[in-house]
C-alpha cells in the first residue's frame, strides 16, 4: 500500500506568520504475514507561503480575523483544496503562546485541517522543534558529537542541546529582533520590551520609546544582547542581571557536556551566516539586522564550530505534522473508557533515563516541565525503549519508576501513557494496575518507536479489542 497525503504547517510567531504545505508519501513497509507498518518513505515542501507579520490588536492579544486571512489568502495562492489537507499542524511559539486569546486563535484556524497538531508551544516545547527544523538533531547523531542551536526570533531566543540526536537540555532567554521597534519612515523608536529596558538601565544606555533610532546605541544595546547569549552557553562569566532575562520559570541551560557545534535559525539568523543582506539596518521596523550581525562578529560565539542550518527563518514553520498510522503490539493493557485519546505529546526517554527507578522518576519529573504552559501541567504519553524478555523484578522497577515520575500527573487526574518499543506493554499494565487498585485510568501499548517531539492519537480498539490504532503527528523537519 503506498498513498499520498497533502500536509499543511501553520506557525503563528513572535514577528511572523507562516504557511508552508508538503506532501508526504507513506507506504506498508511490512511483509505480508506481519501486522502492518506504515511508515513515511519521502516528503517535499511543495509551497511556502509570504512571510507575513503576525498581526496583534494589542500587546497582549493576537488579531484572529487577520490571522486567518493571511492563512486563508496563503491557501488561495497554493491552490490547495482545504478539503484535500489530510494532516497538518498549528503552532503558536514565542512571544505570541504568551497572549490571553492564544487558546482561542488555535481553536479558530482549526477548520483548516483535519486532525492537527494543535499547541502553544512552550519555550522548551519550541526549542526541541526548532533545533530539529533546523537539523541540529540530525547533525548530533551523523558526527556523533553534542551540538546546539539557537532560534533566535523576533521576541525570544531558545536553545536546545542534542547529544548523538537526543535532546538533553533547553533553554530560552528574552533576547529577539523585535523587542525594540523602530518606525521605517521617522526612524523613531516606537517600542522597547520591558526586560530591553531595564537591561539599558543596567549597563547605562539611555534610550526611550519616541527617541531618534541611533544606530551607535541601538548597537551597544546589541552588543550586551548578544552577551547574555554568550553567557548561556557558558563562555562568558553570567551577570547579575543574566537571570532576569531567562523566559517564563528561569530555568537555565544545563550543559553537562562540551558543545563542540552550534547553528543559529530563526528570523535573525540570516544575518548571522550572510554579511551583507540589506543596506538599510530598519528596513524591518526592528533591530533584528544590527542584533544578526553582532552576533556575527562574537568571538566568544566563534569559539564553537558553526555549521549550517537546513532552515533559519522557517525552521519551526518546517514542523508541518504529518500523520504515520501504526498499530500497537496485541499484548497490551488499557481503559477503553479512554479511547478515542487525541494529540498528547510525547515524553521521550533516553536508554540511560531507563536504566533505573530513580532515574527514570527523575528523568520524567524533569521533562514535565517541557510541556508546561502558562504553569500548568498537560497529559502526555511517556515513550521509552524497555527490556527484551523482561523479569518480573524488571517490571517491577519500571512500574515504580514510572508511578514516581508521572506521580504530578496522577495527582491531577490525568490519565498515565505508556508507548513502549519493546513487548512488555500487558504485563506493564498489571503491575501498574496492582500498584494503584481500582484505577483503570491507564493506557499501556508497546510495539511502537515514538520519536521525540511527536503527538499521538490513540484510537478505538480493532481487531475484536486485541490492538489500538496509533496515528504518530510528527513534526516534519527536514
Amino acid at each position: 500500500m503506498r498513498e499520498d497525503l497533502l500536509s499543511v504547517g501553520i506557525d503563528i510567531g513572535t514577528s511572523t506568520t507562516q504557511v508552508i504545505f508538503s506532501r508526504i508519501v507513506i507506504e506498508d513497509m511490512s511483509s505480508g504475514f506481519s501486522v502492518p507498518r506504515i511508515e513515511i518513505i519521502d516528503k517535499q515542501v511543495i509551497y511556502r507561503s509570504d512571510i507575513s507579520y503576525t498581526p496583534l490588536i494589542s500587546p497582549t492579544e493576537i488579531n484572529m480575523a487577520d490571522v486567518r486571512d493571511i492563512v486563508a489568502a496563503e491557501y488561495q495562492k497554493s491552490g490547495v483544496d482545504k478539503a484535500k489537507i489530510k494532516t497538518g499542524a498549528v503552532i503558536i511559539t514565542g512571544e505570541t503562546a504568551r497572549k490571553h486569546n492564544a487558546s482561542e486563535v488555535l481553536h479558530y484556524l482549526s477548520d483548516f485541517a483535519g486532525d492537527f497538531v494543535v499547541a502553544a508551544a512552550g519555550p522548551d516545547l519550541e526549542s526541541i522543534i526548532a533545533a530539529r527544523g533546523a537539523g541540529a538533531d540530525i547533525y548530533s547523531k551523523e558526527h556523533s558529537l553534542t551540538a546546539a542551536n539557537y532560534d533566535i526570533g523576533g521576541g525570544t531566543s531558545n536553545i536546545a542541546v542534542f547529544t548523538r540526536g537526543n535532546p538533553i537540555s533547553t533553554g530560552c532567554l528574552d533576547i529577539g529582533g523585535r523587542l525594540i521597534k523602530v518606525d521605517t519612515n521617522s526612524r523613531k523608536v516606537t517600542y522597547i520590551s520591558d526586560k530591553i529596558s531595564a537591561l539599558c538601565r543596567e549597563n547605562g544606555i539611555k534610550l526611550e520609546v519616541g527617541d531618534n533610532a541611533d544606530q551607535r546605541i541601538l548597537e551597544q544595546v546589541a552588543q550586551h544582547m548578544c552577551e547574555l547569549l554568550e553567557m548561556s552557553l557558558g563562555l562568558r562569566q553570567k551577570s547579575a542581571f543574566y537571570p532576569k532575562i531567562l523566559t517564563d520559570t528561569g530555568k537555565d541551560l544545563e550543559l553537562q557536556n562540551k558543545l563542540d557545534a552550534l547553528c543559529f535559525s530563526g528570523g535573525v539568523a540570516d544575518y548571522i551566516y550572510q554579511e551583507h543582506l540589506s543596506d538599510d539596518i530598519f528596513r524591518y521596523g526592528d533591530i533584528g539586522i544590527i542584533l544578526g550581525r553582532t552576533i556575527r562578529a562574537s568571538h566568544s560565539l566563534a569559539q564553537i564550530a558553526r555549521f549550517t542550518p537546513s532552515e533559519t527563518i522557517r525552521a519551526t514553520v518546517v514542523g508541518a505534522g504529518s500523520h504515520i498510522t501504526e498499530v500497537s503490539g496485541s499484548t497490551i493493557e488499557y481503559d477503553p473508557a479512554l479511547l478515542p485519546f487525541k494529540n498528547i505529546p510525547v515524553l521521550k526517554l533516553s536508554p540511560d533515563e531507563e536504566g533505573s527507578p530513580a532515574k527514570m522518576s527523575q528523568a520524567i519529573r524533569k521533562k514535565l516541565e517541557w510541556f508546561r504552559l502558562e504553569n500548568n501541567l498537560q497529559p502526555v504519553a511517556v515513550a521509552f525503549i524497555g527490556p527484551k524478555s523482561p523479569t518480573f523484578h524488571q517490571v517491577e522497577e519500571l512500574a515504580d519508576g514510572l508511578l514516581e515520575g508521572l506521580e504530578p500527573l496522577i495527582a491531577k487526574g490525568f490519565p498515565l501513557i505508556t508507548v513502549s518499543e519493546n513487548d512488555l506493554a500487558k504485563v506493564l499494565g498489571q503491575t501498574i494496575r496492582v500498584r494503584i487498585p481500582g484505577n483503570r485510568n491507564f493506557i499501556c501499548i508497546d510495539s511502537l518507536d515514538v520519536p521525540e517531539g511527536t503527538y499521538i492519537d490513540i484510537g478505538l480498539p480493532a481487531a475484536g479489542g486485541a490492538v489500538l490504532p496509533v496515528i504518530i503527528k510528527t513534526l516534519l523537519f527536514k
